[in-house]
């Protein structure tokens, strides 16, 4: 299963000063929820002190059997919230029959299930616009691993909602692939090349359970070729960490329609993990993530 790492929860729970932190972060924390297809949606907002039109949405999607207070703790966005100028919103996926909290990505287990958390994620950026005051031109969603696959249906099925998606360890399914029909976007991926749940490679066969998809670096060139991408750069990042057993090599595709990007951070020996919370050391994937949106943010005047 992809479970999510808590090691960093675990380490907060051990240090009284680390707990203080861990509270103050809640504090802000604001529960809410809204109705979808006679469903009450669970989410999550974090807000920074000054919001106004140019401030940025931030949709951030936890992985399967995790939950929205899992993926605020280890992700670390919330820190950020005020430097970058961002409301955090943490939705909540629903529970399959196993009772384990999932977004509906067409998993090969998931046969009946039917709850559209596009359209989730489609009303709840309509509300939070609004409540906030927030243009079009800066909303934006990542996730990891179920969550990033439901960051690259999003950018399949809701044209021009994000303006940018990223996903950490995921992968794109058969399941929505076959049917996506996605407008010019900005797409950011990493993934470990040993990662042993959404394997680089892909898995045509479904042989380990999830469903069929594609190869990371297939699902690269799809992006690459839905941007019609111009120029190609290649860089291996400082490798900071030598314990953690891994590096990065940056490849970036640029210069596409609307000045789109694809950006793919291949994580040489890393696994299923958040860079930075668990695995490899040599960034905080969250950072570099606010990086990659930022470029792409409308400031109003």
């Amino acid at each position: 299963m992809k479970k999510n790492n808590y090691k960093y929860l675990r380490l907060l729970k051990t240090s009284f000063l680390s707990f203080i932190i861990y509270s103050c972060l809640f504090s802000k924390t604001e529960h809410n929820t809204i109705e979808v297809n006679r469903l009450t949606r669970d989410y999550y907002i974090y807000t920074p002190d000054t919001i106004n039109i140019n401030t940025t949405l931030i949709l951030i999607l936890h992985g399967y059997s995790g939950s929205a207070l899992g993926i605020m703790n280890y992700s670390g966005f919330n820190k950020f919230v005020n430097e970058h100028n961002f409301v955090a919103c943490y939705p909540q996926g629903t529970k399959d029959d196993k009772g384990y909290a999932f977004w509906n990505v067409g998993y090969a287990f998931h046969p009946n299930q039917t709850v559209d958390d596009v359209q989730f994620m489609v009303k709840l950026v309509f509300r939070l616009k609004n409540n906030y005051n927030i243009s079009d031109h800066n909303i934006f969603v990542t996730g990891m691993s179920n969550g990033g696959e439901m960051s690259y249906m999003l950018g399949c099925h809701t044209q021009g909602v994000f303006k940018a998606i990223a996903s950490i360890t995921g992968v794109m399914f058969n399941s929505f692939l076959n049917n996506c029909n996605p407008n010019p976007l900005n797409v950011f991926e990493v993934h470990g090349t040993k990662d042993n749940t959404n394997w680089w490679q892909g898995d045509a066969d479904n042989k380990g359970g999830w469903g069929t998809y594609i190869g990371v670096e297939e699902g690269i060139n799809y992006w690459v070729d839905v941007n019609n991408c111009q120029s190609f750069s290649s860089d291996t990042l400082f490798d900071s960490d030598e314990s953690d057993g891994s590096y990065i090599i940056s490849n970036l595709h640029s210069n596409g329609i609307n000045s789109t990007q694809v950006l793919l951070y291949k994580v040489i020996n890393g696994g299923h993990d958040w860079p930075g919370s668990s695995g490899n050391m040599d960034i905080n994937v969250s950072e570099e993530v606010l990086k990659f949106f930022h470029q792409f943010r409308l400031n109003i005047k």
